[in-house]
């Protein structure tokens, strides 16, 4: 995002503040009230799916491949080896993350059923490996890239899909299966850049067709046709007028600079096509942006595929009620889409952002305040240099509803900062809302501080945080470090204050809750916490004798009360009290490999098997029947299972049709229990225990679902295996 990123060591101080939070557990939060854009294709990791090749990871170590993938884990393949995919909904069409060595290319076989298809996937290096040695802490990055392919068929759920490595190794970490709908007809009364000389196949140059369209359209629409189109050079001048495809699958346009302009009226609207550049390197002084400047007051971005760009919308100049919605930002080099100043009353909505090179989604309040703007409802996942979402500066700014996952280097899943970068810059002011977000391993370690940042960091980096900074309804899940950090990463101990954080439910972090390395102050209510690797609080203020950073117990606090006793030293992940282990004659399922047809969202298969009965798996949804499968690694003795979903009252009572199988190959399965009813009722604990016949004996353990009352999906926060009755 920024033309420089320098950093300031902070060196811990000896001082520890203790927060003696209170006993009594928060409500949970909803049964299903997930965070995130509503998506129109369903991904499936590779490492759930079947395969012949490696898994590798997890891994958060910076520069590696598995530190980048989504989960943290991919499937490496060799020539010959493959990964099968259980196909989790109808579709069409189909979009892989994947990674090739530097420097090389080539292609995936594909196989649908076991047919292999005529047309193959492409991979490539050529986008990928990036080098920014001007941002100090940076590393080789941006190993992966996206491929897409129209199928050419219909699939339906429980179809498998296979990608066979041919001539070069390939590392593959996610696919994402989408019914794509036909090419969309000409609107009556438009423009189509055809008819304007444009060439759809892509071999000639249709820029000045595209510049001739518009100016013979103002007020109306310029069509674009199914076809691919190559621009040589940006268009400017563009106000009043609709640039509308037939769907960001069919129509194409190769652009590295598309629109590049200072100023416009606006009413600028641009819809249902994909721009794809060719950028494959990060160069800050170049508009190699998919709109770089100003559309204008009253504008709009939907529906449109970018990739292969440094930023997909670089925004300076007027944009006042500027609406972004329903995009896919797929591989810059550097944002997604940047606020650059003067922001008023913009709405980023519903989008989702995979593998950018540095902020994701930015504000920064440089030249005028951002006011009144918002990011809400986006799915995040890889940065791989910087944040999910950063706010530096700005004025009554709201981020709300956004799901943000697998945070890499230098990079928080959310951060609300005064770090200026440039001047003239405008602090946060007003009142600063981060409400309902989901934060899923994200935090990463900074290495120029030689310490970790936060999932969700406030940073009073270059002026103090006086804004009211409301921090609600988060959930945070597997951060490697810690939940919340508060820190002057300037390295001045300029406070941090006027911060809430109210309603919050932390799983699973790596080291703390609370990360305080600065004076300042904040109240926190309602915020529970589960399986904490060190301590409650690490309080620790720097430079040393610069004030302390006081929480305040509003209440409602529980399972994150102890402080971290050592200011000259920092936490390592785990480094608290870890469960004991349940042994033989526990819980065989616990903590064992998982597996499913789909899941939804962040419900994952592991979270079934996580010993932690406030999160779940869930299926995906409208495709019964689907099943969760259980290694328990080796062939064993079973009489009974307890399954469960979340205790909370918030979950209604429902009754799940379920199918107990098994298996002591992994191959063949047989029926252990038929179909049967279980009622799930949060009166009695959302409970229920199946009984084994004697004799039963299996390694592979699985649960086919056919129907939930409740919800329409399959869904389990724990999956428990006895092998007494």
């Amino acid at each position: 995002m920024h033309p420089t990123r320098t950093s300031v060591r902070l060196i811990p101080a000896a001082v520890a503040v203790a927060l003696a939070a209170g006993l009594v557990t928060a409500t949970a939060p909803a049964a299903h009230a997930a965070a995130g854009a509503d998506l129109p294709f369903t991904s499936v990791e590779a490492e759930s799916a079947a395969t012949t090749g490696t898994t590798i990871g997890p891994d958060l170590t910076q520069g590696t491949l598995a530190s980048e993938a989504s989960g943290r884990r991919a499937v490496r393949l060799g020539a010959g080896q493959r990964v099968e995919f259980t196909v989790p909904r109808a579709a069409n069409a189909v979009n892989v993350a994947y990674s090739v060595p530097d420097g090389q290319s080539g292609t995936l076989d594909v196989y649908v059923n076991g047919q292999k298809l005529s047309r193959t996937l492409p991979v490539t290096s050529k986008y990928a490996y990036v080098d920014t040695g001007w941002i100090t802490g940076s590393k080789t990055h941006h190993f992966y890239d996206n491929a897409r392919l129209l199928l050419g068929r219909d699939v339906q759920a429980g179809d498998k899909v296979a990608f066979q490595a041919t001539g070069v190794q390939v590392t593959v970490d996610v696919a994402d299966f989408e019914q794509v709908a036909g090419a969309a007809g000409q609107p009556t009364g438009s423009v189509s850049v055809v008819s304007k000389g444009a060439d759809p196949t892509g071999q000639g140059d249709s820029t000045q067709a595209f510049r001739d369209a518009i100016a013979a359209a103002q007020g109306g629409v310029v069509w674009i046709p199914p076809g691919e189109y190559r621009l040589t050079s940006s268009l400017s001048g563009v106000q009043n007028v609709t640039l509308q495809g037939a769907g960001h699958w069919h129509s194409v346009v190769r652009s590295s600079r598309f629109i590049d302009q200072t100023a416009s009226s606006g009413n600028v609207h641009i819809k249902n096509f994909a721009v794809i550049g060719e950028v494959t390197e990060r160069v800050d002084s170049n508009p190699d942006n998919f709109v770089n400047g100003s559309l204008g007051p009253n504008s709009s971005v939907s529906g449109m595929w970018l990739q292969h760009l440094k930023v997909g919308l670089w925004l300076t100049g007027t944009n006042d009620n500027l609406v972004v919605e329903n995009n896919r930002f797929l591989d810059m080099t550097a944002d997604g889409l940047n606020l650059n100043g003067n922001a008023r009353g913009v709405k980023v909505r519903n989008n989702f952002l995979r593998n950018q090179g540095d902020d994701a989604l930015a504000m920064w309040s440089l030249n005028a305040p951002d006011v009144g703007s918002s990011f809400e409802n986006n799915t995040i996942t890889q940065p791989n240099l910087a944040n999910g979402i950063a706010i530096y500066g700005g004025t009554d700014i709201t981020v709300r509803g956004n799901l943000i996952s697998d945070t890499n280097a230098l990079g928080s899943g959310i951060a609300i900062s005064n770090q200026k970068f440039l001047d003239p810059f405008h602090p946060l002011s007003g009142t600063i809302t981060v409400d309902g977000n989901t934060l899923v391993r994200t935090g990463a370690m900074n290495p120029n501080w030689g310490h970790p940042m936060g999932a969700l960091r406030v940073d009073s980096y270059d002026s103090a945080v006086d804004a009211q900074v409301r921090i609600t309804n988060t959930t945070v899940t597997d951060s490697p470090y810690s939940a919340f950090e508060f820190v002057s990463g300037g390295g001045r101990g300029l406070a941090a204050r006027n911060i809430t954080v109210d309603g919050a439910t932390v799983r699973n972090t790596g080291t703390v809750v609370v990360q305080a390395e600065t004076p300042g102050a904040a109240t926190f209510r309602n915020v529970t916490a589960t399986n904490t690797g060190a301590a409650g609080v690490y309080n620790c203020p720097y430079p040393a004798g610069s004030g302390t950073f006081a929480l305040t117990d509003g209440g409602g606090n529980s399972g994150w009360s102890s402080t971290w006793p050592d200011c000259s030293t920092w936490p390592r992940p785990g480094q608290g009290n870890p469960d004991p282990d349940p042994g033989q004659t526990g819980n065989l399922a616990k903590g064992r490999p998982a597996t499913a047809t789909g899941s939804q969202d962040v419900y994952t298969p592991g979270k079934a098997v996580d010993g932690d009965t406030a999160s779940y798996w869930e299926s995906t949804n409208h495709a019964f029947p689907q099943a969760l499968t259980v290694d328990l690694g080796s062939a064993r003795t079973v009489r009974r299972l307890v399954l469960k979903l979340p205790a909370a009252t918030a979950w209604e009572a429902r009754t799940q049709t379920v199918t107990v199988l098994g298996s002591t190959d992994g191959s063949a399965y047989s029926t252990v229990v038929g179909a049967t009813g279980y009622r799930f009722d949060p009166a009695t604990g959302n409970t229920v225990t199946v009984s084994l016949p004697a004799g039963t004996t299996l390694r592979h353990l699985r649960l086919s679902v056919s129907a939930n009352t409740g919800w329409p999906a399959a869904q389990f926060s724990e999956v428990e295996a006895y092998s007494t009755s």
